[in-house]
């Protein structure tokens, strides 16, 4: 079947049902609010055929004629069916901000919706290039979708996020959320865009509010004399050990063994220690001089 051809079989399917959005009765593309047949059918219509709910969104074939003035079809031939070609691949995208954290669950959420590839990467809130999500979006062909498992996957910040939405309706590609207030597939047009900037919105709110109580939570150890951070290998007790055994000629790997620590952490802290004392024995020039 070719591409033509395949247009048009998707478009006979859908228009067996009436649209809920527009009210184009059955045999009829669908109409913008200007009142010319649409670019896409509305996804409340396509959903309802099994063979294409899940896939991303279906133009009106130039056929039909996008942009012109709407007229009602002709009642749907009941017989027309067929093979029906790929609506299009998922491709997925996992990410998480730090090493410490595991991709392990978005990747097998994206396996079980069957995304064809899955693309990750572990990279900072702070930094502004995402290779693997430019490659994911490098291998989108038209029909595929981009599915993420929740909205803040997509991007970091309210603006990124809006952006990269935008971008890939842009593209003719789709946008799949597995979870959260938008799961499904996200529609640019109309109220889904006002509850996908709102949801933005509140998903950078809630990142800035567990920020600032980490920032807190800090403060507070810290007024409580626990300042975080991993503690010393070589703590005061161990180092007046080793200057010890060190003054009585005992080797520094024997003394690393006595401590149980490593033989080049305790070369360092000797040494930072005999850096240290140097400096505060050595002749201050008087001032003036």
């Amino acid at each position: 079947m070719n591409a033509e051809l395949d247009e048009i079989v998707r478009a006979e399917l859908v228009e067996r049902e009436p649209c809920p959005r527009c009210g184009a009765p059955p045999g009829s593309v669908c109409r913008a609010n200007s009142g010319v047949v649409a670019v896409d059918y509305h996804t409340g219509r396509y959903a309802k055929i099994p063979g294409l709910k899940s896939g991303p969104a279906i133009r009106i074939p130039a056929a039909r004629g996008p942009g012109r003035a709407w007229e009602p079809g002709p009642e749907p031939d009941l017989a027309v069916g067929g093979a029906l070609a790929r609506a299009g691949d998922r491709i997925g995208y996992a990410r998480v901000s730090s090493k410490g954290q595991d991709l392990a669950g978005q990747v097998r959420l994206l396996k079980k919706a069957g995304c064809v590839r899955i693309y990750v990467e572990k990279i900072g809130s702070r930094e502004k290039i995402r290779p693997e999500y430019n490659t994911a979006l490098a291998d989108l062909r038209p029909a595929d979708t981009l599915t993420v498992t929740m909205l803040d996957r997509l991007g970091r910040n309210m603006i990124e996020l809006i952006t990269s939405a935008q971008d890939l309706a842009e593209r003719d590609h789709r946008l799949e959320i597995l979870g959260g207030p938008l799961s499904g597939v996200y529609d640019p047009q109309g109220a889904g865009k006002v509850l996908f900037v709102m949801f933005a919105a509140m998903a950078e709110v809630e990142r800035e509010f567990i920020h600032e109580r980490t920032l807190i939570g800090l403060d507070t150890a810290a007024a409580n004399g626990n300042h975080g951070g991993r503690p010393p290998a070589v703590d005061g007790d161990q180092l007046a050990v080793a200057l010890r055994r060190r003054d009585a000629n005992e080797p520094v790997t024997s003394i690393a063994r006595h401590l149980g620590v490593g033989r080049s952490t305790l070369y360092r802290t000797l040494a930072a220690y005999d850096e240290a004392m140097a400096a505060n024995e050595a002749p201050r020039t008087p001032p003036g001089s």
